[in-house]
């Protein structure tokens, strides 16, 4: 959603108008990155530099750098945490600028050399200085910093800054990728050290637009639950993933889970996986006192005494692990052909939502694939949280899709309490602090459609308007929905390619089996008996619960 905001929108501009406003390089996550430049007063801070092709960006700030009559395109620079879509363009942006100051957290310093493990390490330098958490630090004069962990990454932090005028503050912050839940090697954000801020701007990432998720450690049991019946079906696994943070977090959760602790089972690591595992491991007294306690007892990562055994995986044997069960993790853009080898598998190949991994229509070993949820950052209902709880005057949304982030900004909730901007990249957002301002309508999401009753069929038309949204296409690739209630409301669902060929290819030929695919309680892959362990999860169609009662129109093979 385009957002350019001027007097002509509604903001009576004056003289303290022009001490802040931001300008998005680019707010998008997955290839674009992040990479923001934000100005208050005389300052020029740059936020994050997570941009693949930094050609454009370096050209720009060139241009502003000469423009202003200063030797650099920025005062400073901050990175919030070490994933490629927020620090990949550093080493560029330092080579182009050596002297331009870069701060980060301790943890971020030491993890920022992975994003360039093509490159010799004796030519990467150390690009940034540490700064302390919780502990104000005067970068600039009148611009004070203080850092607060995010959650999401180890190091990953908030960006609270504070820019002083003999007449008064102005606060802004930036939470870069925040996560309100705990995981398994990082401590959620926390939201009591940053309550009565008196916020005057919030620069908050909206990943996941107003998706709702369930609990944390639901997602994980699911999760393990899935991988345990592979196991016990003899399919070996793969979970290819990014190198830092979520292969860590599956690695910590294998081995700490009760399904797994004390089984005869090799857990295979590879390829940047591992480096991170190191790098992890470098960082241990930074990682929360549960894992430091766990790492006491046993080591934290390779260990091949205490099963499941967790090993790297040499390069010459990746053809052949999977001969008998086991699971294998490795990197996201790995070439998968590698470990579907013949004569090994079958192989359940898991993939992480909302990470972009190609993977091939056929492999030369049987394979399926199936997607999972295991969030990283905070759904729909804890970035509202966090806004309610800082109360700024300003909401900036930022990394996400342009449809999600247009689902944030149109909230209602979010419209009637504050001045809420979602720019495009190249948009100068400016952000008057106590002006007169006129909120812009928020962008149409909802639309209006009929619903006709013809005997035993129901028909609902919807406006073609809706099929401008891009998610569109993916909501009608089958031409297939699936509708269910939601309390007094009903809840439409495009069903994809994927689960119709589960079904095609499992639900219909099980019925000599009691599973979850001829359970009269399981709609739309999600178990809805509330006396089962199993209500309200999502389910695999080969699943079975003691609560297990058969569809009435389904009955046994004879």
């Amino acid at each position: 959603m385009r957002d350019n905001l001027s007097a002509s929108s509604g903001i009576d501009a004056g003289e303290v108008a022009n001490e802040l406003d931001c300008l998005p390089y680019s707010v998008q996550h997955h290839d674009e990155g992040v990479c923001l430049l934000v100005r208050m007063g005389p300052h020029r801070i740059l936020l994050d530099c997570g941009l693949e092709d930094t050609s454009l960006l370096l050209h720009s700030l060139a241009k502003s750098a000469r423009r202003g009559r200063s030797p650099m395109p920025a005062d400073v620079v901050l990175i919030s945490h070490a994933h490629p879509d927020h620090a990949k363009g550093l080493l560029d942006l330092h080579q182009a600028f050596p002297l331009l100051p870069i701060y980060a957290s301790e943890v971020t310093s030491k993890l920022l050399p992975l994003n360039w493990l093509d490159q010799d390490p004796k030519n990467i330098p150390q690009l940034c200085h540490a700064l302390p958490l919780r502990s104000p630090v005067e970068i600039q004069e009148g611009l004070v910093v203080e850092l607060f962990p995010a959650g999401h990454l180890p190091g990953a932090v908030a960006f609270l800054l504070t820019y002083t005028t003999a007449e008064r503050s102005y606060k802004l912050l930036y939470t870069g990728d925040f996560f309100l839940s705990n995981s398994r090697l990082v401590e959620g954000l926390r939201l009591e050290e940053l309550r009565g801020l008196e916020l005057n701007v919030l620069i908050i990432e909206g990943t996941y637009g107003t998706a709702r998720h369930p609990h944390r450690r639901n997602q994980e049991n699911q999760l393990a639950e899935r991988i345990n019946r592979a196991i016990a079906d003899r399919c070996s696994v793969l979970l290819p993933t990014p190198a830092l943070g979520l292969g860590q977090e599956l690695l910590m959760l294998l081995r700490s889970h009760h399904h797994f602790t004390g089984r005869d089972l090799d857990i295979w690591v590879d390829g940047a996986v591992a480096t991170g595992c190191d790098a992890y491991l470098e960082l241990l007294p930074h990682l929360p006192p549960s894992v430091q306690n766990f790492a006491r007892h046993q080591p934290l990562f390779w260990d091949e005494r205490v099963r499941p055994r967790v090993r790297r995986l040499p390069p010459q044997q990746r053809g052949t692990v999977g001969k008998s069960p086991c699971i294998v993790l490795t990197d996201s853009t790995a070439n998968l052909n590698q470990y579907c080898q013949p004569d090994t598998g079958p192989w359940v190949i898991l993939l992480p939502e909302k990470i972009d991994i190609k993977i091939n229509q056929e492999y030369a070993a049987p394979t399926s694939d199936e997607s999972y949820l295991l969030a990283q950052h905070s759904d729909g209902p804890g970035t509202t949280q966090l806004i309610h709880n800082l109360r700024p005057q300003h909401v900036v949304f930022v990394h996400g899709s342009p449809a999600y982030l247009a689902d944030l900004t149109s909230l209602e909730e979010l419209q009637n309490r504050y001045h809420v901007h979602s720019p495009s990249a190249n948009t100068l957002v400016q952000l008057p602090i106590g002006d007169t301002f006129l909120q812009p309508a928020p962008p149409e999401t909802n639309y209006e459609g009929e619903l006709t009753e013809l005997g035993t069929v129901i028909t609902i038309s919807l406006p073609d308007a809706i099929t401008t949204d891009p998610r569109w296409r993916q909501f009608a690739d089958t031409g297939l929905i699936e509708a269910r209630w939601q309390g007094e409301e009903i809840v439409l669902r495009g069903l994809s390619p994927r689960e119709l060929l589960n079904q095609n290819g499992d639900r219909f030929t099980w019925t000599d089996v009691d599973c979850c695919g001829t359970c009269r309680h399981q709609r739309g892959q999600r178990c809805w008996n509330p006396t089962s362990p199993l209500y309200n999860f999502k389910v695999t169609l080969e699943g079975y619960c003691p609560a297990f009662e058969r569809l009435s129109n389904v009955e046994p093979e004879k």
